[in-house]
């Protein structure tokens, strides 16, 4: 019934409303664990030409330190019966991904960058929306943005939402730091 429910409301979103599909990925965000060693992200996979929504995903959702657009490419490879890093062979058509704190270019952790995750899907993902800039915390200077353009892949801010981005994804960190 919850999943009927929730299935309704993702599609109640009109094609191009940014605000509500990033209010979406921020909704996700919420369900991530507080901890002092991550961001709580949210992240939404959109099929371009129809507005459905193929994938979602939130910090720590799957099992192994995983950020929210790998949750997302992850169940996507699944539900298509592909590894992850052939995920582009299998998607039909052109993708979106809305991402509350911008993809990762660095992993403290040794797994994947999430831009290096996106890259590896190829040309199906078109646009990349992001909510805030990665905080300079954990890791300066963060690439992504230039690598998705070198790459052809439009990066766009969607602005409004960055105070209540932040304060969710910051949960659990010690604010004196």
């Amino acid at each position: 019934m919850a999943e009927e429910q929730q299935s309704v409301q993702l599609q109640d979103i009109a094609a191009g409303d940014h605000e509500a599909y990033m209010r979406l990925a921020l909704s996700l965000a919420t369900k991530s664990p507080p901890k002092p060693t991550n961001y709580r992200v949210g992240a939404v996979v959109v099929d371009a030409n129809t507005n459905e929504i193929l994938a979602t995903g939130y910090t720590l959702e799957l099992p192994g330190n995983t950020h929210a657009e790998q949750c997302c490419f992850e169940k996507l490879a699944e539900r298509h019966s592909v590894a992850a890093d052939r995920l582009g062979e299998a998607l039909l058509g052109d993708v979106l991904l809305y991402t509350t704190v911008e993809p990762c270019s660095k992993r403290l952790s040794g797994n994947l960058p999430c831009v290096d995750r996106i890259l590896a899907i190829g040309k199906k993902i078109k646009t990349v929306y992001v909510g805030v800039q990665e905080p300079e915390k954990f890791v300066s200077d963060n690439s992504s943005r230039q690598k998705l353009k070198d790459a052809g892949i439009e990066f766009v801010h969607v602005s409004g939402l960055e105070k209540e981005i932040l304060e969710i994804a910051t949960a659990g960190h010690n604010k004196e730091s």
